[in-house]
């Protein structure tokens, strides 16, 4: 095992959320097969086309996203060919539509492109335009500068926190 994959497993069993995430999607290429996938490419060299990634890195980054559960290989048989494998989304990998659609709106509103967004987050069923956004547990939207991370009972207690007040938001 490389040093690289021993990190990545210890990483998988951190208490941080956010860091065990990282141990899953680790690099840039991860995210782009995800978006890849959304927008329908599933097998092997559609992505080594699509992405321009050499095969060794594709493959080490299909078997992290299936190992933890974010895509499922399912066989496929073309005729003529030998059996290979595409790659879906399992319900988890579905979640993680919401950290990409957050991601995308980011870079357009904070590295925007000169030719406008390239793809745009639609409603499916009235094809308004969407925004990713925090809600509350009763469904209501909460501003950027309402939502906070607290530290629960299960953060360590050797790390270290600013404990200083925050200021209120300026809508308050």
């Amino acid at each position: 095992m490389s040093r690289g994959s021993k990190t990545r497993a210890s990483d998988a069993e951190d208490i941080c959320a956010i860091t065990r995430t990282l141990a899953v999607l680790s690099d840039r290429w991860s995210f782009l097969i995800l978006r890849d996938v959304f927008l329908g490419v599933s097998k092997f060299g559609e992505f080594r086309t699509s992405l321009g990634i050499a095969s060794d890195v594709l493959s080490a980054r299909l078997a992290t996203l299936v190992e933890f559960g974010v895509l499922e290989k399912v066989p496929y048989h073309e005729p003529g060919q030998r059996g290979r494998f595409a790659y879906q989304l399992t319900p988890a990998g579905q979640e993680l539509k919401i950290v990409l659609g957050a991601l995308q709106q980011w870079g357009d509103e904070h590295v925007p492109h000169s030719e406008n967004p390239s793809v745009a987050r639609l409603a499916r069923g009235s094809r308004h335009p969407l925004r990713v956004t925090f809600v509350d547990d009763r469904g209501n939207p909460v501003e950027h500068d309402d939502a906070e991370f607290v530290p629960t009972a299960s953060y360590p207690k050797d790390a270290v926190i600013d404990q200083r007040p925050r200021p209120a938001s300026p809508m308050a």
